[in-house]
């Protein structure tokens, strides 16, 4: 039998590429984690990790291995939480799929009313990409989540919510740094870069799809980076980048955001769920949402069978 609890220090282990770090973290000795994992070795039969005297990486097997375990873990412990609260009478619980910033806009509002008004809800947040948000909707790993842009979602219903500006992230020395709006003509020429991470590609290829459209070719450098680190690499110049107004209220040193003209050029945020959950939470969640929504008069569009 495989030790819960092994595959869990383990992902720590991952998490910091430290053995030492993830003992700190558990407030264990470093000797017992390490003898945990390796328990957990031999019984699979494979290396999860790489260890030599620079410190520790993750093995490809490691990788597949930990990855799946991860998501697995983390569905017992919406299933513990839910069980939880149904023995408490509590009023249940519900899994949302987010982009990545809650540092300001509508959803980050809308969890905060939610809470206020239900705090008895558990709420298990997702971060990940469209693509995988609605695959976890159709199989029911997921209540609803938040997507930039028209998604692709047979069998669910989906919603616009929220329409957010667009903002160019420049270094504070950059010549249009001076600028309270930028047209996109004055973009052109300039260096983008991106992360690769959601929703960098989804916000760029929608605006290069636009600058590139005036007949101009568009030079973008995409990187393996999160969102802090390429805020930082376009204050060090290496280049220009875009954000939505959902990630402005976080400053970054020797960054400034300007807005991007013209105002009603707006990126799309939809809330996609299957037709068919019954779920209470998501019902109240929903009924929430779309009184606070700041799209008027915006049907649902219903579920098309795939």
């Amino acid at each position: 039998m495989v030790n819960l609890v092994s595959i869990s220090q383990a992902l720590l282990v991952a998490e910091h590429l430290s053995f030492s770090r993830a003992a700190r973290v558990l407030g264990v000795r470093q000797s017992a984690v390490s003898r945990r994992v390796r328990e957990l070795e031999d019984k699979l039969g494979v290396s999860l990790f790489e260890r030599d005297a620079s410190g520790v990486r993750v093995t490809e097997a490691g990788r597949r291995f930990l990855g799946r375990s991860g998501a697995a873990l983390a569905e017992i412990d919406y299933a513990v939480k839910a069980a939880a609260n149904a023995g408490r009478g509590a009023e249940g619980a519900i899994r949302i799929g987010i982009l990545s910033s809650l540092s300001n806009g509508f959803v980050r509002e809308l969890l905060a009313r939610y809470r206020k008004a239900y705090p008895a809800v558990a709420i298990d947040l997702v971060e990940g990409p469209a693509c995988e948000h609605i695959a976890r909707i159709s199989g029911r790993l997921l209540d609803i989540a938040f997507v930039f842009g028209t998604p692709t979602a047979p069998r669910c219903d989906t919603v616009l919510v929220w329409e957010a500006r667009v903002f160019v992230v420049l270094s504070e020395c950059h010549r249009l740094a001076a600028d309270e709006i930028i047209s996109p003509e004055a973009l052109l020429g300039e260096q983008f870069v991106v992360s690769r991470e959601t929703p960098g590609p989804e916000i760029h290829d929608d605006v290069i799809r636009r600058l590139a459209a005036m007949g101009h070719s568009i030079s973008v450098e995409r990187y393996g980076v999160g969102r802090e680190t390429l805020m930082h690499m376009v204050a060090l110049g290496f280049g220009i980048s875009l954000i939505s107004e959902a990630g402005i209220a976080t400053r970054y040193p020797g960054v400034v955001f300007r807005a991007l003209a013209p105002a009603e050029d707006v990126l799309p945020y939809f809330a996609v769920w299957l037709p068919g959950n019954d779920n209470p939470a998501l019902r109240r969640f929903l009924s929430l949402a779309r009184s606070m929504s700041q799209v008027r008069a915006i049907p649902v569009v219903p579920a098309v069978a795939s």
